[in-house]
């Protein structure tokens, strides 16, 4: 075999890879590009190898024009044709993918958007919730509060009352007690004009203090235990 041959095979051969290598590129874009950054990564290694894979059909076209025989010149000529046509199929499919790509990420992250806001705006309807229950249930301790105050005031005024009356009670007995020592007075006068008889003056003052603890016992009875 001469070495025109062996080039030319290994040029095939060079083609047939790097064109088979850009294709899988192009199917990792479809299938594992998941950013931006992803799809530029991919694009950049596909560009390489078909920067490559046009100067491999360069190479075989001009070893193809150098052939003797017209036969093999020709076959080599109609192979360059059919991998140029070959190659720019591969290229709009890459431009394809990286469309379809890239449309696909900028849809996923509209929804990510999106749900983030649904998310926010969920978070903001608790929040509203919870500040209206707290709201609600501040509102019930005042009143509760206001109700105890009410009646913690309704009892300092019942106690007001019977602090009163219990006041009157004391001063009506006051009054009485002076009476009562207006009597004694007078009794007192009557046992000194009477005072030349001791059984007498004894007789009188006993007589005088049972009527006056009986009027107190009277007074006392008819405060403490009134009928």
């Amino acid at each position: 075999m001469a070495a025109e041959d062996i080039h030319v095979r290994l040029c095939l051969q060079e083609i047939v890879k790097l064109d088979l290598e850009v294709k899988a590129i192009i199917q990792d874009i479809r299938d594992y590009a998941q950013t931006t950054q992803d799809v530029e990564d991919f694009n950049a290694q596909a560009r390489e190898r078909i920067t490559k894979l046009r100067g491999k059909v360069n190479e075989l076209e001009q070893l193809g024009r150098e052939q003797d025989k017209d036969s093999d010149r020709e076959a080599i000529l109609k192979n360059v044709d059919n991998h140029r046509q070959t190659l720019s199929s591969t290229i709009t499919s890459l431009r394809q993918s990286n469309l379809t790509t890239q449309l696909m990420i900028e849809k996923r992250s509209k929804e990510q958007l999106l749900s983030g806001g649904m998310s926010a705006k969920q978070r903001g309807k608790g929040n509203k919730e919870t500040l209206a229950k707290t709201a609600g249930n501040i509102t019930e301790n005042l009143m509760s509060l206001n109700k105890m105050l009410t009646g913690q005031l309704e009892q300092s005024e019942l106690s007001m009352t019977m602090l009163a009356s219990s006041s009157k009670t004391v001063t009506d007995t006051q009054d009485e007690f002076r009476n009562m020592g207006g009597h004694i007075e007078n009794s007192r006068r009557l046992l000194t004009k009477y005072g030349r008889r001791e059984l007498t003056d004894r007789l009188l003052i006993f007589l005088a203090l049972v009527f006056f603890f009986a009027t107190v016992l009277y007074i006392m009875k008819k405060r403490l235990w009134p009928s």
